[in-house]
């Protein structure tokens, strides 16, 4: 019976809420729709972002890639690779760096090889400042070789005519010189 008699008293409310929405809605003015982008925006917005082709996703490809955009002088996509590159590897980089007290001799190639991770982001940065640079953005490019020298320091770099060099030294440099025409 209690069932009963508690059912009308909660008809009763169903239908005052069903009435007091309904009353609220009718007060308030529909939200119009956000109007659509322009097509030749939404156009012109795609064109300008890259599309790129990360590879396998290591970070040897994507690196190689970044490298090749800048020969192409392609900065938007340099940007984009050593993004990626740094979003999927720095943290690991960052492990490997604190993993070792001095640089790892050139001479032994299969160890400084070990070290892919530190040594591919260490070079995405450096190519990041290097883009940055190209495209008149000197705080960016600042804040990328800072990042390399301060954090990256035993990072290198196999060049193709048969050595490995130190982008966070390099990157050092770039620091000094972009400071110094900063003082200007």
């Amino acid at each position: 019976m209690k069932t009963s008699s508690s059912l009308p008293l909660f008809g009763a409310l169903a239908v005052f809420t069903l009435t007091q929405t309904a009353f609220l809605n009718a007060q308030t003015p529909a939200a119009s729709p956000a109007p659509a982008a322009p097509a030749a925006t939404a156009a012109a917005a795609d064109a300008a972002a890259p599309k790129l082709d990360f590879g396998d996703f290591s970070s040897a490809a994507i690196v190689g890639k970044a490298w090749k955009a800048s020969t192409d002088k392609d900065y938007a996509s340099v940007l984009g690779y050593t993004g990626k590159c740094i979003e999927m590897f720095q943290k690991q980089a960052v492990d490997q760096q604190k993993s070792l007290t001095e640089p790892v001799p050139a001479s032994d190639k299969e160890k400084v090889f070990s070290m892919w991770a530190l040594n591919d982001v260490g070079t995405a940065y450096y190519l990041r400042g290097q883009a940055y640079e190209k495209l008149g953005k000197t705080k960016e490019a600042l804040e990328a070789y800072k990042f390399l020298a301060d954090n990256l320091a035993f990072a290198q770099c196999w060049d193709a005519k048969g050595w490995f060099w130190k982008p966070a030294g390099a990157a050092a440099e770039r620091v000094k010189v972009l400071e110094f025409d900063s003082v200007k």
